[in-house]
């Protein structure tokens, strides 16, 4: 490896690095300009002045905010977020279960839709202006146009009310073989999958087919090679570091998605969380949770850059 692919290497993780003190700084400032606090949601609309104060004082909402921001950056190198303001509990030991369940809805929608969207996008690519190209962009371009609570919406309304195949509600907690697991995760994962998988295929077919329309590629069809040496040697390998920066910023739009698909089948994930500690002031939870998606979309960018610097032909030659 060269000293200027690890100087470019050096200078994305720096950004990276410089992102994360920016997003740190911005979820503490956010959720502390939130109106209310968690007294309101503990003592009610009609508490005195005097309970709360008393009760600000006891859960540290009267310090200034320098203080409670070098507290909570004290707490995040130590991997430690605090307690929820509601129940004392730790907001890590709150989020470990539901992280959980966000990651295997996250991992079984990218499960399906990574491999199908790289198929339609390159076989799209491939055979550019054909009928088969015009299909699949009509229907990507549709699912695309679509949000995710419309498409969550009408899965339940056909599946779960009129058909009565499938649960409206996602209950991780019965799942116990393949059937219950198809049956509670099928509408989840296919309204989340179905959005980023139509991105992926119209991303995935732009980098292909850009890649297919370079001059070496013409070369090599006029010395002869095949049309399968043509794609697998050199058309794929060319084509990596934008599609695999398409599928990266595909699945890092898909954590929009599992907010709003977790509050429609009311699934136990951190978007769940997340919806409720913000309505109850939960300043703890609320910064926690932020901090997750901010750094799970910070991680999946990063890498994605640092994938298409080592893809380019002078990274991969050293």
């Amino acid at each position: 490896m060269n000293r200027h692919l690890v100087l470019l290497i050096g200078r994305r993780f720096l950004a990276a690095a410089t992102s994360l003190v920016f997003v740190v700084v911005t979820v503490f400032a956010i959720t502390n300009v939130l109106p209310g606090d968690a007294t309101d949601a503990l003592l009610g609309q009609g508490a005195t002045p005097q309970a709360v104060a008393a009760m600000r004082h006891n859960l540290g909402l009267d310090r200034s905010v320098f203080v409670r921001f070098w507290f909570w950056l004290w707490g995040i190198l130590h991997a430690e977020f605090g307690n929820s303001l509601l129940n004392g509990l730790s907001v890590a030991d709150a989020i470990g279960p539901r992280l959980h369940n966000s990651l295997l809805l996250a991992g079984a929608s990218a499960a399906v839709s990574v491999p199908v969207s790289l198929f339609l996008g390159v076989t799209s690519a491939i055979w550019k202006d054909t009928v088969y190209d015009r299909v699949v962009s009509i229907l990507t371009l549709g699912m695309v146009s679509v949000p995710e609570f419309v498409i969550a919406t009408i899965a339940v309304y056909v599946f779960a009310v009129r058909l009565h195949l499938l649960p409206a509600l996602a209950d991780v907690g019965s799942v116990h073989s393949l059937r219950q697991f198809l049956s509670a995760f099928f509408m989840p994962v296919a309204s989340l999958a179905l959005v980023t998988l139509a991105q992926m295929v119209r991303m995935t077919r732009a980098a292909m087919a850009d890649t297919l329309s370079a001059p070496y590629i013409e070369m090599a069809l006029l010395k002869g090679v095949g049309p399968i040496r043509l794609i697998l040697v050199h058309a794929i390998p060319n084509a990596i570091g934008p599609i695999v920066n398409a599928v990266a910023l595909s699945l890092s739009s898909l954590l929009g998605g599992v907010v709003v698909i977790e509050v429609v089948f009311t699934y136990p994930g951190i978007s769940g969380l997340m919806v409720d500690a913000v309505s109850s002031r939960d300043v703890p939870t609320v910064q926690a949770c932020a901090l997750v998606f901010c750094v799970t979309y910070l991680f999946l960018t990063t890498f994605a850059d640092i994938v298409t610097i080592l893809s380019l032909p002078r990274g991969r030659k050293t």
